[in-house]
């Protein structure tokens, strides 16, 4: 009956201290009264040990806190203000950050210690809702290297994607605020320019010049590129579409505009736009102060990613562009062809109006002879 009571009393204290701790310590305090503050004795009955019965005599009845006094590791206060702060700004996740912190700082940080400190600052990420399921578009083992692109813009003065600060650099600096991008999907070589003004003079100069710069490089295969219904192309217009399509066809390229409200048909492209956010535009642009200095860290961006930058979407496997390129290598194109110049398309739009390719500011001349223009584009070039 004895030993009974004290396996009641022993449940009834470690139920309360996993409870209320300031309760447990409290019935500690009565049974050691009881017993005329008997230590061993008031142990023995609640069978707990005589130093946690020494803690609740002479300690508060509230836990202390278990933090270290010391932490000889810790990280320094104003590099944990820093990361607090540009997680905050940001919103990127603790592996996002880190490679952040390395482009824009150059400090390097472990993702744990990263991850610890959002952690202890309760500091979350923002949440992008995304589809789940499989949507293969393509049959990505016997796609050749560019075969299939998708092309779109992207209109960098983002309120919703860049920073404060990057967005007002980019306004005060006047640097260019349009990017044209178009991606091969085997290899995802990505071929880019900026632009300030957007309308279709500049989308059918883009398109005609990456069209000249793979076939130069020796790409034989038939082009289709995939792009969206915008008015920097055809406006959704068949008229247009198809005069574009007759003239890019002398270079074995066709266009196919994605159907209205079926934007995930651009996937790749459009997925590319939160990378040139994420590791270009906000870690870069803030050093940038003219065009001229913008165009060169675009070049240095684009290089990254078409050489250095591992991908993992379908058919990549963590390799770069320039790898898949060399895996799938025809010998007869050359290599180079990865290596693609990043331009302003003003600059572009100058040399095309004394090609004669433009009427007017917008207006396409008509050009009936493919082997003309190809004789005015080796005079410039020669130029």
């Amino acid at each position: 009956m004895q030993k009974q009571d004290k396996n009641n009393k022993d449940m009834s204290y470690h139920e309360l201290r996993k409870t209320n701790p300031v309760s447990a310590r409290m019935l500690v305090r009565k049974i050691l009264a009881q017993n005329n503050g008997n230590v061993s004795k008031t142990a023995k009955i609640l069978g707990i040990d005589r130093k946690t019965v020494r803690r609740a005599r002479d300690g508060t009845l509230e836990d202390l806190s278990r933090r270290p006094k010391n932490i000889n590791n810790k990280t320094e206060k104003e590099l944990e203000n820093l990361i607090v702060s540009e997680a905050k700004e940001t919103g990127f996740g603790y592996k996002r950050l880190t490679k952040y912190l390395l482009a824009k700082y150059g400090i390097e940080f472990s993702q744990n210690t990263v991850r610890a400190i959002l952690k202890r600052n309760e500091v979350g990420r923002k949440r992008v809702k995304v589809r789940r399921g499989e949507r293969s578009l393509y049959d990505y083992e016997k796609l050749l290297p560019f075969e299939k692109f998708q092309l779109d813009t992207k209109h960098l003065l983002d309120k919703n994607s860049l920073p404060e600060k990057v967005y007002n650099h980019i306004k005060q600096m006047g640097l260019p605020v349009y990017e044209w991008n178009l991606i091969d999907v085997s290899t995802r070589t990505r071929f880019t320019a900026y632009s300030y003004r957007l309308n279709s003079s500049f989308g059918f100069l883009f398109i005609f010049f990456c069209l000249l710069w793979l076939r130069m490089h020796n790409v034989t295969t038939d082009i289709e590129i995939r792009l969206d219904n915008g008015s920097e192309f055809c406006s959704g217009s068949r008229k247009k579409l198809a005069e574009w399509n007759s003239f890019f066809g002398n270079l074995g390229a066709v266009l196919e505009p994605i159907p209205p409200g079926m934007k995930h048909l651009q996937g790749i492209v459009e997925n590319s736009h939160r990378r040139d956010d994420e590791e270009f535009l906000i870690p870069h642009v803030l050093k940038v102060k003219n065009s001229y200095q913008f165009l060169t860290k675009a070049q240095m961006w684009q290089d990254a990613w078409n050489f250095y930058r591992p991908h993992f979407g379908k058919g990549m496997g963590g390799r770069t562009p320039y790898q898949v390129l060399k895996d799938k290598w025809n010998r007869l194109v050359n290599l180079n062809v990865i290596s693609f110049p990043v331009f302003l398309v003003e600059d572009l739009f100058i040399i095309a109006t004394r090609l004669g390719m433009l009427g007017g500011e917008y207006v396409l001349a008509p050009y009936p002879r493919m082997s003309e223009i190809r004789q005015k584009c080796r005079f410039i070039v020669n130029e």
